[in-house]
């Protein structure tokens, strides 16, 4: 896996709150959904895991945009309150459909912090084909009796993917995230990663960031592909790598 991309990206700004962000959008020939990709807290959209993720898309045949929260646009290190966040959310989705094709489905995807803010931007109304969580952090690590769930049982209509390692802080013990997923219902999907950690590296298993990125994207646009088409069956995609 290399870091050249092969499908052409743009950069793009839009605002959020006065402020303008970045984000780098990309559109293969024929595509026929759009995922938008937030970066989590410690990293922003130039991360190689990031890129590598949405290249990956790309070459599958999605559309995306991943793009900068406000903070990290601006060079600090705290994350957004979630309001900002939220507004972040609204204009990215916002920027990916004036992109696309009237009608095309717009999926909210995110690493870590990013993808529990775009749960809580569709639980606050704004309008997603579904969600895709990369390692969603159901709790701070050591912390399993604090969970951040309460508003995932209130989008239960919506089709939500999460990937996940069995070594991440963030879900273990994993039998509480395996908890959530039944509680939300069928349109949710979990798929555990063996020995993966939060970033999805997995001991003994070195490989470049954009490599690890990568390797979940051929899980994601399957999923994205088959819901949008009515057709999901989840035991019929193999697990990511």
């Amino acid at each position: 896996m290399t870091e050249e991309a092969a499908v052409p990206e743009q950069t793009i700004t839009f605002a959020v709150d006065g402020a303008t962000v970045s984000g780098v959008a990309a559109r293969p020939d024929g595509a026929s959904a759009t995922v938008v990709v937030a970066h989590g807290a410690g990293a922003g959209m130039e991360h190689p895991f990031m890129s590598g993720f949405t290249r990956a898309l790309n070459d599958a045949g999605v559309a995306t945009l991943r793009f900068n929260f406000p903070y990290r646009e601006a060079g600090r290190k705290f994350p957004d309150r979630p309001p900002v966040a939220i507004a972040a959310w609204r204009a990215a989705t916002d920027a990916a459909a004036a992109r696309a094709p009237e009608g095309e489905p717009i999926w909210a995807a995110g690493k870590s912090f990013g993808g529990r803010m775009a749960s809580m931007a569709v639980a606050d109304g704004m309008a997603a084909a579904g969600l895709v969580f990369l390692g969603y952090p159901l709790h701070a690590p050591g912390k399993p009796d604090r969970p951040r769930d309460e508003h995932l049982y209130g989008l239960e209509a919506v089709p939500m993917l999460f990937l996940q390692g069995r070594n991440d802080p963030f879900a273990i013990p994993n039998e509480q995230l395996d908890d959530v997923v039944r509680r939300i219902g069928p349109n949710a999907t979990l798929e555990w990663i063996d020995d993966a950690t939060h970033s999805f590296d997995v001991k003994g298993r070195k490989r470049p960031a954009a490599e690890v990125g990568a390797s979940l994207a051929p899980r994601v646009a399957a999923f994205v592909r088959s819901t949008d088409e009515g057709t999901f069956d989840a035991s019929a995609v193999e697990p990511p790598a």
